[in-house]
């Protein structure tokens, strides 16, 4: 654990979008399982990396690490469950590259939301990339009206709105540690994936996947982007995250052949370059702010 928080903030934010990248290719290769018996088994693993995590951390003090995230980690636990519920219907049920370029959009959600709840103002810029994320993401879904993946497409939008909900609380409540939060969504996920589900068995193929999605490609990105996020500043760590929307999609070709339409592309840039314009934006204020403390 050591050797991790020495590693660079930005580099543990890389590792951790690397392995939140593999997590289509993954879905996409199980063999008989249904989404909920995906949903069951991957927050199986994913509960027992994040407890370990704990226990190493926090060793015989890890429970208080819940009771002090309060109401705000158990409400928020409930919203990241619901994401990602979200992001493993939305893989089985539409492509990668649609899931991956609709989750990019939660800064902009953030930006939204935070104008609503927090009163925050939306600058010019801000309101040029959501009107350039939304031209986006109506040429990406339109493809998809004739193919039958819009409730993917929709079920996808739970994890950005989701994500950026979680922000708010933690903006709002600074205090809420994300480590017990996400042992509280990985615990309602598999909740919810098992009473969705006929039956939890599934093949053994399908567990070992379970296991590399829950264990490898949720808990170690997580992990990784939790306490790389701590050292880097927030726009930098959007930046970097960009990084998932591309390597995705890339997986899913490369392994499984899958390859999305020419207009999924170009949508899926126009979102990226949104989100882009977005997040520089922010670097420049906080520049500015900077110079003139």
């Amino acid at each position: 654990m050591n050797l991790i928080t020495k590693l660079p903030g930005p580099l543990l934010i890389f590792f951790g979008a690397f392995s939140l990248s593999f997590g289509g290719l993954i879905v996409k290769s199980f063999e008989g399982s249904t989404l909920w018996q995906i949903l069951f088994w991957r927050s199986v693993f994913f509960i027992i990396v994040v407890l370990i995590f704990l226990i190493i951390s926090y060793k015989q003090n890890f429970i208080s690490a819940f009771y002090k995230s309060g109401i705000p980690g158990l409400i928020g636990g409930i919203i990241l469950a619901c994401g990602f519920s979200g992001y493993v219907f939305a893989m089985y049920n539409t492509t990668v590259a649609n899931t991956n370029f609709i989750i990019q959009t939660q800064t902009l959600f953030l930006a939204i939301f935070g104008y609503i709840f927090l009163k925050e103002k939306i600058n010019l810029i801000t309101l040029t990339s959501i009107v350039l994320a939304i031209s986006g993401i109506i040429l990406m879904v339109g493809s998809s009206l004739t193919v039958g993946q819009m409730s993917g497409n929709i079920a996808a939008f739970i994890m950005p709105i989701s994500f950026a909900t979680l922000i708010l609380i933690v903006r709002k409540f600074p205090s809420v540690d994300m480590v017990p939060l996400q042992f509280i969504a990985g615990v309602i996920a598999l909740i919810i994936g098992y009473f969705m589900s006929k039956t939890i068995f599934i093949s053994l193929n399908d567990i070992f996947l379970g296991f590399l999605a829950g264990f490898f490609q949720l808990g170690f990105g997580f992990i990784f982007i939790t306490i790389g996020a701590r050292s880097t500043p927030s726009a930098l760590v959007g930046i970097i995250m960009l990084s998932e929307a591309v390597l995705g999609p890339f997986w899913a070709w490369m392994f499984i052949n899958e390859n999305p339409p020419t207009s999924v592309l170009i949508g899926g840039l126009i979102v990226i370059f949104a989100v882009l314009i977005q997040f520089l934006s922010l670097m420049k204020k906080k520049k500015c702010n900077k110079l003139e403390l």
